[in-house]
């Protein structure tokens, strides 16, 4: 399938590969279909919506920059996203690049409200952990992106 993009243009992507968040993505519950692609040879991603061409999310593997982070999935999580093996589960979080008056740009991790999917199911939700220990704003080396 075919879907433009206001960032890459048009992109051809597999039906397969188009993850689906019934609930949609926090302030965007209304875009229901995203597709991940790479960005050039880093570690950052790109969770572009198929239903908005505008819409898309800078992400990356949490886990890279906070090994000992652990998401927290509960019982009616992993049923939504009908998980029995957390193997089956992906993790990333969004970044957010933070320009400022007069300080270097850095770079934001989103720890408390990880996006997840089955990848074999090729549905996810974003999950609000309330006990965390990390926020919404961990910040991240833009030297290791």
């Amino acid at each position: 399938m075919k879907i433009n993009t206001s960032k890459f243009g048009e992109v051809d992507i597999a039906e397969e590969k188009v993850i689906r968040f019934p609930r949609g993505i926090l302030g965007f519950d209304h875009l229901k279909s995203y597709f991940i692609m790479d960005y050039k040879d880093t570690a950052v991603k790109w969770l572009q919506s198929t239903d908005d061409p505008d819409a898309a999310f800078m992400i990356m593997d949490p886990f890279e920059h906070f090994p000992e982070y652990k998401p927290d999935l509960s019982p009616v999580d992993r049923r939504l996203l009908d998980v029995n093996d957390v193997s089956d589960v992906v993790v990333l979080s969004i970044i957010t690049v933070v320009r400022e008056e007069e300080q270097d740009p850095y770079v934001t991790m989103n720890l408390q409200a990880p996006l997840v999917f089955n990848v074999g199911s090729m549905v996810g939700f974003q999950v609000v952990m309330e006990k965390c220990k990390f926020g919404v704003n961990e910040i991240i080396s833009l030297q290791t992106i």
